[in-house]
């Protein structure tokens, strides 16, 4: 089978189509013909830094060459414990290797994939649509009528940031580029923000919960437009040592103000994954995909990602 592959750290240059032995699902697996995977920043792994990543990834060269997260398939074979699904089923999830014509994937990493979503939504689903729903719920503690603005709401995360929160009831203002307001405002944004013209900071209103997903305004000047309990809650950076700044930085501030600062690592639970698909099966969220390439142009769809304009998700597709 083919999969994108890599042997050393680098550009997206380092990234190969290539072919590799098909894989067997274990006991508690199941064998996925991958239709769909999307792309995300957590991908960057393949460059190697900040270095200190290279502790948990390979020193010198990848521990682990296979290439991406999301996944969105239709089962081929289970393992002999997987009682969830069988052959034919439609499912998405996370796995490893999601580059690729097929994939062994746990069980309990995968959820029935809606009816009424193809595969490449399905496939943009799971990191962000998890990363929203669980700082939104989790880290915001948002609640029906409060005031939430989410900082990057044209990106991946941040167009279904816009979708959950108005499906808790939330008055949501998106900031985001000009080009890009009338999509924000056309997935349930009741205001928007064109980051160009104006500053969110320096403006009059105030937020119950900042969900930030790109880190590009300290937390003292983000602490003017916070209520005196609001959250604000940190998903995303341009750099990670920006993400890892702002993380530490918000623990010691929340220990003097009232205000909390929170960071969030989103995590793999199923039970989330079914949330997500119940929210699509009902109309509240529909996944934004700005771009979909071909398995042999991944290192294409990873180049263009990280020039953060990406409207919603980029996606894989997979004959």
């Amino acid at each position: 089978m083919k999969a994108i592959v890599y042997h050393n750290y680098g550009s997206p240059d380092v990234l190969q189509c290539e072919e590799i032995e098909k894989p067997t699902p274990g006991d508690d697996e199941v064998l996925i013909k991958v239709r769909a995977a999307s792309v995300n920043p957590f991908d960057r792994l393949y460059r190697g830094r900040p270095y200190m990543i290279r502790i948990m990834t390979g020193l010198r060269k990848p521990k682990d060459t296979r290439l991406g997260r999301d996944v969105a398939g239709q089962v081929e074979a289970v393992g002999r414990n997987v009682t969830q699904f069988k052959p034919g089923d439609e499912v998405f999830g996370s796995c490893r290797g999601a580059f690729a014509e097929y994939v062994s994937a746990p069980e309990s990493a995968l959820a029935v994939k809606p009816d009424n979503l193809t595969f490449e939504q399905a496939a943009s689903l799971p990191i962000a649509g998890l990363t929203a729903l669980q700082g939104l719920r989790d880290k915001g503690k948002l609640q029906p009528g409060q005031k939430v603005l989410i900082n990057g709401a044209a990106g991946g995360v941040g167009t279904f940031a816009v979708q959950i929160a108005k499906s808790f009831g939330a008055d949501v203002t998106g900031v985001c580029s000009a080009g890009n307001v009338d999509m924000i405002r056309s997935i349930g944004a009741d205001a928007t923000i064109d980051y160009a013209r104006e500053d969110f900071t320096k403006g009059t209103q105030r937020y119950d919960l900042i969900f930030d997903c790109i880190g590009n305004h300290s937390l003292s000047a983000c602490r003017r437009v916070l209520n005196l309990n609001g959250r604000f809650v940190i998903v995303g950076a341009s750099k990670v040592r920006t993400s890892l700044s702002h993380a530490l930085k918000g623990m010691v501030l929340s220990w003097f103000v009232s205000q909390k600062f929170v960071m969030l690592v989103a995590r793999l639970r199923k039970a989330d994954l079914t949330i997500l698909g119940d929210l699509i099966q009902t109309g509240k969220v529909t996944p934004v995909i700005d771009r979909c390439y071909s398995l042999s142009e991944v290192p294409e769809a990873i180049r263009y990602l990280e020039q953060g304009h990406a409207r919603g998700k980029v996606v894989i597709t997979i004959d």
